[in-house]
């Protein structure tokens, strides 16, 4: 016998501080009538679909449910947007409520669905009272402005600090470490390359403190213009470690922007700068 829900509907981009607010409400709502809090979310972002735009996601597909799962959803309901979007509000409550068992609907503030756009919530009220839906309005989240649009600003301005208050956890890349060109081994920084998914927002060319598996590192993002590269790479180097990376997935929380990406006269130069670099990361622990 299936548990009824109590869900809410996005596609919930980074997950950050302002769906935080709404999954927080979710949660506590299935809690006092004992149902199951769960969320509906789209595979594929309706930019894309209606307007054919490409968007830089904050989080991948799978980054976007673990993070769901860690802030207390139980049952997440995927859908393509391609195949709903047609749908009218009520239609679309009418299929969450006759084939998922969804019972309470809460929307944020300012949220919208269906191919109708009601004006107004009392609108979707109706639809919901028809099809036998309770219906949520939340109010404006009082803490947090947080949106995705801005978080993905701040990120492709290297504003790191930023768009971590927003989304309320380091922002994070993960990736498959790839093979290289070796250079930084011979000049005594080795770097793991890492392929980042596509759909990925990737930040500013620059270097940043970061921090993987518990411990600090450097990442520099861009194209090695001492080395006469002509590829944006993503490269890791953490301090003091051995060991083959090569094949592991490695997840990168950037911390802090540091630098802007230079060229160097020398791979001297460049050698000294990674070394300042490096005793910035140990500043950095020592002022934690």
């Amino acid at each position: 016998m299936s548990v009824a829900l109590v869900a809410t509907i996005g596609f919930f981009d980074g997950v950050h501080c302002g769906h935080q607010f709404v999954l927080e409400n979710v949660v506590s709502i299935a809690a006092s009538k004992h149902l199951t809090p769960a969320v509906v979310v789209f595979k594929d972002h309706p930019q894309r679909v209606l307007y054919g735009r490409s968007i830089p996601l904050l989080t991948t597909y799978d980054e976007r449910l673990q993070l769901l799962k860690a802030f207390g959803v139980e049952q997440i309901l995927t859908f393509s947007f391609e195949k709903i979007c047609h749908l009218t509000a009520e239609e679309f409550m009418r299929l969450l409520h006759d084939e998922h068992d969804v019972s309470v609907l809460v929307m944020g503030y300012d949220h919208h669905f269906g191919s109708n756009h009601p004006d107004s919530f009392e609108r979707y009220q109706e639809s919901a009272d028809r099809v036998g839906i309770e219906l949520v309005r939340l109010p404006r989240n009082p803490i947090s402005k947080a949106s995705s649009t801005a978080i993905r600003k701040a990120i492709s301005l290297g504003n790191i600090e930023e768009a971590n208050d927003m989304l309320g956890y380091h922002f994070t890349l993960t990736g498959k470490v790839v093979s290289g060109k070796q250079i930084g081994r011979k000049i005594g920084f080795p770097t793991a390359n890492l392929l980042i998914p596509e759909e990925k927002i990737v930040p500013m060319d620059g270097v940043y403190i970061c921090e993987t598996d518990d411990r600090k590192a450097l990442l520099n993002i861009g194209s090695n213009p001492t080395l006469n590269g002509t590829e944006r790479t993503i490269e890791l180097h953490i301090p003091d470690f051995s060991g083959d990376l090569y094949g592991k997935t490695l997840s990168v929380q950037l911390l802090h922007y540091l630098r802007s990406e230079q060229l160097f006269d020398n791979l001297d130069a460049l050698q000294h700068q990674i070394a300042q670099d490096v005793e910035q990361i140990k500043h950095n622990i020592s002022a934690e």
